[in-house]
C-alpha cells in the first residue's frame, strides 16, 4: 500500500463519507427491519439492483411479515417471485420463514442466519452486520472486484486463497462500530463506480489509495477474468393439449431446476428427432397419452444462466366428450387458472403465441 500522509483519513472514513453522501435511496434502506432486509439480499443475491427492486416490492406487498409468508402456500410465494428467477431462493425464504416463526425471531449473528436455508456466507455476514452491528466482512462479487483493484490482487479473486487475502485486507480496514455501512459501501462503489468494466476511476472517493489505479494502465483488468464457457443450447419440444378452452399442464419436480413451477408437458429432442415426433413421444412418456396430429404454433428462445433453450411449440386439439386422465402431477387448466399459476417465463413465452 501507498504510504499515507500524517493526518490524512483513512480508506474506510472517506469511503464512508462517500456513502454518507451518495448512497442510492434503495427502498431497503430505510430501514432496519431484520424481515424486509432478509427478503432484499436473498433478491440481490442473483438479481441486479434496478430489477431487484420491482420484484422487492412485489413480495412484500404480498407477504408483508415473515407471519404472512410462513403461513402463505408455496404455490403462491412460487408466483409472486415470477419473473425473478432462481425460484430455489422463493422455497427457502418460505422454507426459513416458517423456522424463524418457530424459532420467536431472527438470528443476532452470522452463525445463526448460517442455519437457515438459502443463507450464505456472504448473506449472513450483511445481515449480521447491517442489523446487529457485528464487525464481520460481507464480501459479494462487488466487495471481492474493489479489494482485488485495492489491493492487486493477481489471482483468480474467487479462489479460496486469494479470496482469504482479501477478506483479511478488509478486515484490517472495518470500522467495528459501522461494519453494516462499510460492507453497504463496498457494495455501492463496485456497483456504481468500480465496475466490471470501464470502472470510472476519476470519480472514485478512495482511488488515491487503490493500487489498480495508481500502478495499472488500465485498472479494470484486475481482477483476473475466469474464461467464461460458452453456454449448451438445448433444442426441445413442448405439446398444448387443448380440451374444450382447457389446456394439459403439469408441475415440474419440487426441487431442482424451476422446481414447483407448472409447464406444458415435453422436453429435450434427441439427436436427429423431427420436434414433431419429439413433441408425441414427450408427451407419451410423461403422461401416458398418445395423440396426434400435431399443429405447430411457433418457436420460442429463452436464455437461462447456464444454458439457452429453443422450444418447439405444438398444439392438438382433442375432440372427445371427456378429458383423458393425467398422472397427479399434472391438471387441466382454463387460461385464467393458467394465469394464475407460478410458471418459467419460457413457458409464458409459449403461451403467448396461442391466440386469446
Amino acid at each position: 500500500m501507498p504510504a499515507r500522509q500524517k493526518g490524512r483519513r483513512s480508506r474506510a472514513a472517506r469511503l464512508l463519507a462517500w456513502y454518507d453522501r451518495q448512497a442510492r435511496p434503495l427502498p431497503w434502506r430505510r430501514d432496519v427491519d431484520p424481515y424486509r432486509r432478509w427478503v432484499a439480499e436473498i433478491l440481490l443475491q442473483q438479481t441486479r439492483v434496478a430489477q431487484a427492486t420491482r420484484y422487492y416490492e412485489r413480495f412484500l406487498d404480498a407477504f408483508p411479515t415473515v407471519e404472512r409468508l410462513a403461513r402463505a402456500p408455496v404455490g403462491r410465494v412460487l408466483k409472486r417471485w415470477e419473473g425473478a428467477g432462481y425460484y430455489a431462493r422463493a422455497r427457502h425464504l418460505h422454507d426459513a420463514a416458517r423456522r424463524v416463526v418457530a424459532a420467536g425471531g431472527f438470528p443476532h449473528d452470522a452463525a445463526g442466519w448460517r442455519e437457515l436455508p438459502g443463507v450464505g456466507p456472504y448473506t449472513a455476514a450483511a445481515l449480521a452486520s447491517l442489523l446487529d452491528g457485528e464487525p464481520v466482512v460481507a464480501l459479494d462479487a462487488n466487495g471481492l472486484r474493489v479489494a482485488a483493484r485495492w489491493t492487486l490482487e493477481r489471482g483468480d479473486a474467487r479462489a479460496p486463497q486469494a479470496r482469504a487475502r482479501l477478506e483479511a485486507a478488509l478486515r484490517a480496514e472495518l470500522p467495528p462500530r459501522r461494519a453494516g455501512d462499510f460492507n453497504e459501501a463496498l457494495m455501492e462503489l463496485g456497483e456504481t463506480l468500480c465496475r466490471p468494466r470501464a470502472p470510472r476511476c476519476s470519480a472514485c472517493p478512495v482511488g488515491q489509495d487503490c493500487r489498480a489505479f495508481l500502478e495499472l494502465a488500465e485498472p479494470g483488468s484486475i481482477p483476473v477474468r475466469r474464461r467464461v464457457r460458452e453456454r449448451p443450447h438445448v433444442v426441445a419440444a413442448v405439446a398444448i393439449v387443448e380440451h374444450e378452452g382447457r389446456w394439459l399442464v403439469q408441475r415440474r419436480a419440487p426441487r431442482g431446476l424451476l422446481g414447483g413451477l407448472w409447464e406444458f408437458p415435453g422436453g429435450k429432442l434427441r439427436v436427429g428427432e423431427a420436434p414433431s415426433d419429439g413433441c408425441r413421444r414427450e408427451l407419451l412418456e410423461e403422461t401416458g397419452l398418445d395423440l396426434g396430429p400435431w399443429e405447430p404454433v411457433g418457436t420460442v428462445r429463452h436464455d437461462y444462466s447456464h444454458f439457452t433453450v429453443e422450444l418447439h411449440a405444438f398444439r392438438h386439439r382433442l375432440r372427445i366428450a371427456s378429458a383423458p386422465a393425467v398422472p397427479g402431477t399434472a391438471r387441466w387448466v382454463s387460461r385464467k387458472e393458467f394465469e394464475r399459476l407460478p410458471r418459467p417465463r419460457a413457458t409464458s413465452k409459449v403461451a403467448a403465441l396461442l391466440a386469446p
